[in-house]
């Protein structure tokens, strides 16, 4: 289960997130919201590049915030960002083997790692393929095979699909719901893709201007007069006038 408990981030007088709370219990989740509602925000401070000044964030009984960012990337957590980080100097299996450098184990251990996670994300045949020839969607499988390397338990997505074709966005989408089997990470995501966080994601958390509006069931969720008029631009008294 991933716990957030009344997260709150103040930049001067604006407040980012408002005492956030929700408990993930679903394989994959949902976090969405319009421009500026406090996703990344949120993203940001659990991946310990913001600090929170109240709240607590607990992921199999581990409060993320206590830890250092490099803690927590040893304690399992990964994530992507809405520019993917891959080195364009660098092969696909160099960008790999960034990630499983700075892993405990092995160095057979670590091969082997790479291999599955590349393998999984369906890369294994461009490895030697270097970033700057790598097209959108090669990047963002790179990207997946990058999360999944060195036995994760949580996993955050910031708009992965941005960029894609509908039949990438459901490529994707299927790699998503695979990596739980894979490895039993949790998996957040953040996307604009309503579809496709219907599709992948049981449970949803919605924010704007860092507060929370709903959290439940996706569909439920969706469904919710205060999430379409918020983040659908659906006015629900309108719409049945």
């Amino acid at each position: 289960m991933i716990s957030i408990e009344n997260l709150t981030v103040r930049f001067g007088g604006v407040v980012a997130l408002d005492h956030i709370g929700a408990e993930f219990s679903a394989n994959v989740s949902g976090l969405i919201g319009p421009n500026g509602a406090g996703k990344t925000t949120t993203m940001n401070v659990i991946s310990g590049f913001l600090d929170a000044h109240n709240g607590h964030v607990i992921v199999e009984g581990t409060d993320l915030v206590k830890l250092a960012p490099h803690k927590r990337v040893q304690w399992g957590l990964r994530r992507s960002f809405q520019k993917e980080q891959i080195a364009n100097d660098l092969t696909v299996r160099e960008n790999l083997m960034a990630i499983t450098d700075h892993l405990r184990g092995a160095r057979v251990e670590k091969r082997a790692d790479l291999e599955r996670a590349a393998e999984f994300a369906g890369v294994t045949g461009i490895l030697g393929k270097m970033g700057r020839d790598l097209n959108t969607f090669e990047r963002r499988l790179t990207d997946v095979a990058r999360c999944v390397i060195g036995h994760p338990k949580m996993i955050m997505f910031d708009e992965p699909a941005g960029g894609l074709t509908p039949e990438e966005t459901e490529r994707l989408g299927d790699l998503i719901l695979g990596i739980h089997d894979l490895t039993g990470a949790k998996v957040l995501v953040i996307d604009h893709d309503v579809e496709l966080i219907e599709r992948i994601c049981a449970e949803t958390l919605v924010l704007d201007f860092g507060k929370r509006v709903a959290f439940g069931p996706t569909s439920e969720v969706l469904r919710d007069p205060a999430v379409q008029a918020a983040y659908l631009g659906i006015d629900v008294e309108e719409e049945h006038a």
